[in-house]
């Protein structure tokens, strides 16, 4: 029992800090050692582009996002911009259609979004494809920042940086911003490593001759289309100074939405890309994939139950000191989390206790999510999150 409590401990603690700190000391080695990884930038390298925005009942955003495209740094020659509006019922096509700078792929039938991008892939012919979605907003440098990578033909994907813009009033959500900038250290430590495992779908960039479609039933497209890519031998590097910026969830019942879906995605990806963990394969992927990804989305969140059970039994059986220790810290974590829990509510702001609280939300919503996957009750097509 004892044994097995701490196997689970070890496990839920590589998940979120170990695996942090073990790619940050492999970089350091291979700085110290000067066999970091290093690959051709060139600033002026300007492949032909495709910005490509698919956009579901999106007319509340939909003029802002429109103007963000048009004032993006890239030479107007060697880029397009296009939009796929499959399904919108709302004034979204009708707007977009009015600028001529904008090419627009519609239909009235709505299959999901990565049908639509399935459709408007067989579209593009430029070099370079850059997704984004319709509710976020590019810096302007944020297309050449993607594209000088790719002067290197070891790169296949660039992925950009996902910002949260945070309101004021901190509630549940706060926590998102500070788990972004967790995530978003790590995917640069990853990168300079070997490759980020998977790119975020707010911004990223591919080679347009490495896509190949994906299942209909996809959930985490941007997941598996860049992960097929780095299966290939092509690296995903992780750019900073291109980024996406977008608002938290309006509260923590859309948050826990948006959790619930992904959690599902997720182990939907695990099964679909059931190859990647096979270690002898892909020997530095796998590690990545399976210590950033897969923990998180199949067993950590079942041993964070476990480990607080087998602690408490463990303390009746026997009270042995360390172990009543671990287990007071345990419930004064739970109870953070839970006061978290209650200011969100009554909308009082403390980010101290949202940090636990979000820990648990997003560890309830993976234990939700394979509940949704497996009773096949997840649909490919978004469920809208209403946004601050």
């Amino acid at each position: 029992m004892k044994i097995a409590f701490w196997i689970s401990l070890f496990i839920i603690f590589y998940t979120y800090i170990g695996y942090a700190i073990a790619i940050y000391i492999m970089v350091m080695i291979k700085r110290l050692s000067g066999n970091g990884k290093k690959h051709k930038i060139f600033k002026d390298y300007f492949p032909t582009l495709t910005l490509l925005v698919a956009a579901y009942n999106e007319e509340q955003h939909i003029e802002d996002k429109i103007s963000n495209c048009l004032e993006l740094i890239y030479p107007p020659e060697k880029l397009e911009i296009l939009f796929i509006t499959d399904g919108s019922t709302d004034a979204t096509p009708g707007l977009l259609s009015t600028y001529p700078q904008i090419k627009l792929m519609h239909t009235p039938l709505r299959s999901g979004k990565i049908h639509a991008i399935n459709r408007a892939m067989e579209e593009v012919k430029t070099d370079i494809v850059v997704f984004t979605d319709a509710n976020t907003y590019l810096n302007k440098n944020a297309l050449v920042n993607l594209t000088r990578h790719f002067a290197d033909e070891e790169i296949g994907a660039v992925a950009g940086e996902k910002r949260i813009i945070q309101n004021k009033f901190s509630d549940a959500t706060a926590g998102e911003g500070f788990y972004w900038k967790y995530e978003s250290r790590i995917k640069k430590w990853e990168s300079d490593l070997y490759s980020v495992v998977g790119a975020a779908g707010e911004l990223y960039s591919i080679r347009r001759a490495l896509y190949e479609p994906v299942p209909q039933e996809t959930v985490l497209d941007d997941l598996i289309i860049s992960l097929r890519i780095a299966v290939k031998g092509h690296r995903i590097i992780y750019e900073p100074n291109a980024y996406a910026v977008e608002t938290s969830s309006v509260n923590t019942k859309e948050e826990l939405k948006r959790k619930i879906r992904i959690a599902a995605g997720g182990i939907q990806s695990v099964f679909q890309l059931k190859f990647l963990l096979n270690p002898f394969k892909y020997p530095a992927l796998s590690f990545q994939y399976i210590s950033h990804r897969v923990l998180r989305w199949t067993i950590t969140p079942l041993l964070i139950i476990i480990s607080l059970l087998l602690n408490v039994i463990i303390v009746l059986l026997e009270g042995d000191f360390v172990y009543t220790i671990l287990l007071i810290a345990q419930i004064i974590f739970y109870t953070m989390s839970l006061l978290g829990w209650i200011l969100a509510k009554k909308e009082t702001g403390n980010k101290f206790l949202f940090v636990p609280f979000y820990f648990c939300l997003m560890n309830y919503a993976m234990l939700a999510g394979m509940k949704r996957y497996f009773s096949g009750k997840q649909s490919p097509a978004w469920e809208k999150v209403r946004r601050k």
